[in-house]
């Protein structure tokens, strides 16, 4: 019996998100070719793979047997993949961040990576979740703990929020306005909250995060920020104490079966340290005289 591999990862991700609609987010697959893909395996194997309900897809006991093999051929496709870096190239971390946490990771390189490294790190900055479970990524810094049972998360920190404005009280920071942010980045909780609270006043707005610090350090008005990058920066003044119900926690997020990886675990263990060291500032606890 001749098993597909990419029919193999269909049925992981169908396997492990539940059902055909997750799944689709994934594989970029409708979920219509999805079922036909996941019943023309089960046509293959002999015997149903999924217990099929209106609330998702749950494993049959063929189901769970297959999920181990098919664990198993992933990892083995992993390492011809490392192999195959190893053999034409450098082997390459990626870590997936937000903008401002991609912006800080990368001014602290030269304690996350030298030139002495046998691997290279790429940057993959992103508002959204970069699915690490799909080997888009590596290594993840995000403000949740991760609920997917393929990834391993480690508690890094906590990051405070407050309202900042321009040194200068000029323009819309004297008349009291905000800067709001559009686009992806206005799903971010923080965007959220000041588009709640002070919405009316919003005179300006940004589609990222860093025309929208430009903005409020030129005077358009005042804007969330997160403590780590407000009192990093010499033209930004904290206006009030951290923001509670914005605090966040801070999780460095990897594949449980990549977390050893010689590479992976250098680059991870190295992060954790600068976040460490960084702490108070993230806590918002190192606010500018």
């Amino acid at each position: 019996m001749d098993f597909s591999w990419d029919d193999l990862r269909l049925f992981l991700d169908v396997a492990r998100l539940g059902g055909l609609s997750a799944a689709t987010e994934t594989t970029r697959l409708s979920a219509a070719t999805l079922g036909r893909r996941v019943t023309a395996l089960e046509k293959q194997v002999g015997e149903p793979l999924f217990h099929r309900s209106q609330s998702g897809y749950r494993l049959t006991q063929a189901g769970e047997d297959l999920l181990e093999r098919a664990e198993d051929v992933e990892a083995a496709m992993l390492s011809l993949k490392r192999w195959k870096e190893g053999a034409v190239g450098a082997r390459v971390v990626r870590l997936s961040a937000g903008s401002w946490t991609s912006a800080f990771v990368a001014s602290h390189i030269g304690d996350i990576w030298t030139v002495e490294d046998r691997f290279a790190v790429e940057f993959v900055t992103a508002m959204q979740k970069v699915d690490i479970g799909r080997r888009n990524a590596d290594l993840g810094i995000r403000n949740q703990r991760p609920t997917e049972q393929w990834l391993a998360g480690r508690l890094i920190g906590t990051v405070a929020y407050a309202i900042y404005s321009g040194l200068n009280l000029i323009n819309g920071i004297k008349a009291g306005y905000f800067v709001g942010v559009t686009g992806e980045g206005g799903q971010t909780h923080a965007a959220r909250w000041m588009q709640a609270r002070h919405g009316d006043r919003i005179a300006v707005r940004g589609n990222d995060a860093m025309s929208v610090r430009e903005l409020v350090a030129g005077g358009a008005g005042l804007s969330v920020f997160p403590c780590f990058v407000g009192d990093s920066d010499p033209r930004l003044v904290r206006v009030a104490s951290p923001i509670q119900e914005l605090e966040t926690d801070q999780w460095l997020v990897s594949h449980h079966e990549e977390r050893h990886e010689p590479a992976v675990h250098a680059v991870a263990d190295r992060i954790a340290d600068v976040m460490k060291r960084h702490g108070a500032l993230f806590r918002g606890e190192t606010p500018r005289e």
